[in-house]
């Protein structure tokens, strides 16, 4: 839906807060500014701030002229929102616009792209953390790795210390800091339970905040790589990420917004039982996981455990067919358009992806599902380190 198109919509949407406090939720509105309540005139500045910055981030250097009529707001609502944030360094001048056509050239603006940085943590790996800063473009321009401290080690100092080092490596004013993180993760920051981190009810959002006096967002791991996924990589409206490593989570985007759940655990589908005729017995204790079948730990030890081409190539296509039983109802109920794997590529893409496709066709209705795209991400190994950017642009200036 281009600018123009939202805001014709503008009385019936829900109005943009992008103050990064301690009421900032870890996602915002879509790229479309979700619908919703009417825009109250004490909030109407704020909304309209958001679509200039939502239009010049995914459209380009514009005049106020172009911007006014891809926002449908005034030419004088224009000029004083830009004279705003040109003076909040969030938008700069770029200079004219070449052409042939008589008069004064107009002066086109765009989002100041390198004027500020954004820090990201990823926590969600086996043997270490990887952070890094990026630009608002999601762009890494530094990265680094530090080894995870472990159960017996400090792991507060670690992530502490680390996004210190990050915030030191900026060399520009930092937006905020995006974390993702495995576990269960409520709406203020708090990390209800990550036990490969050995967290229960910590308040990782406030401690970093206090220790590096800056807005952070949290959110679980998965959550965040479906958001870089559909700012970034150009995923729909309603898709569903699969991110398969030492365990099996997932993130959910409906209508362009994420789901989170009543609980805040929406996604976690690696202790969905996919097996009623044994299989491997998960760390959880129970029997046929779906986390059993597919995590990497899991899949690799039945790879290695033979040669043979022709056995490899079924156990793929055994732990596609049991992921594509897991997400069928998800597929089915929520009427998915695409399901993206994110993880070591040689396991996920080729036979198991293949067989997860085949398996929802089946499963589901084939004249509503028969088209559902099952692909691998291309956003790479730092998919959760552009999807905390997303989590800071979205929470500080409203844009995603």
């Amino acid at each position: 839906m281009s600018a123009s198109e939202v805001q014709r919509r503008s009385s019936s949407l829900e109005p943009s807060h992008p103050t990064g406090g301690p009421g900032t939720h870890a996602f915002g509105p879509s790229r479309a500014l979700r619908q919703g309540a009417k825009v109250l005139p004490e909030h109407a500045r704020g909304h309209n701030r958001a679509l200039v910055l939502q239009t010049l981030f995914h459209q380009g250097a514009m005049s106020r002229a172009d911007l006014s009529r891809e926002t449908g707001l005034t030419r004088v609502t224009i000029s004083d929102l830009v004279a705003g944030l040109i003076s909040d360094g969030f938008v700069a001048e770029k200079g004219v616009r070449e052409t042939t056509r008589p008069g004064k050239p107009a002066i086109l603006v765009d989002l100041d792209r390198d004027g500020h940085r954004i820090v990201g943590l990823d926590l969600s790996g086996t043997d270490s953390f990887v952070g890094g800063v990026l630009t608002l473009d999601g762009d890494i321009v530094v990265r680094r790795e530090i080894a995870h401290p472990g159960r017996d080690g400090d792991v507060v100092a670690a992530v502490v210390a680390f996004a210190r080092e990050l915030v030191a490596d900026s060399h520009a004013p930092v937006l905020g800091v995006g974390v993702g993180t495995p576990g269960i993760v409520d709406d203020r920051g708090v990390v209800l339970t990550a036990p490969n981190l050995g967290w229960t009810g910590f308040d990782l959002r406030g401690v970093l905040g206090d220790a590096l006096g800056l807005p952070v967002v949290v959110a679980n791991d998965a959550n965040a790589a479906v958001l870089a996924e559909y700012t970034f990589g150009g995923a729909g409206d309603d898709v569903l990420l699969v991110k398969v490593g030492r365990g099996v989570g997932s993130g959910l985007l409906s209508g362009g917004q994420p789901m989170v759940g009543s609980r805040f655990a929406a996604g976690e589908i690696g202790h969905v039982t996919v097996a009623t005729d044994g299989g491997p017995v998960c760390s959880c204790g129970k029997v046929g996981c779906l986390e059993a079948w597919i995590s990497v730990p899991s899949l690799t030890a039945r790879l290695d455990a033979t040669a043979d081409g022709d056995a490899r190539r079924s156990i793929l296509r055994d732990a596609g067919e049991r992921l594509g039983i897991a997400l069928a109802p998800v597929v089915g109920a929520l009427d998915l358009s695409e399901v993206i794997l994110s993880g070591p590529p040689e396991l996920l893409d080729g036979p198991l992806a293949t067989a997860t496709a085949e398996t929802l066709r089946i499963r589901t209705l084939a004249e509503v599902h028969d088209g559902i795209r099952v692909r691998m991400t291309e956003q790479g190994q730092d998919i959760v380190l552009r999807g905390a950017a997303v989590m800071v642009l979205s929470g500080q200036l409203g844009v995603s």
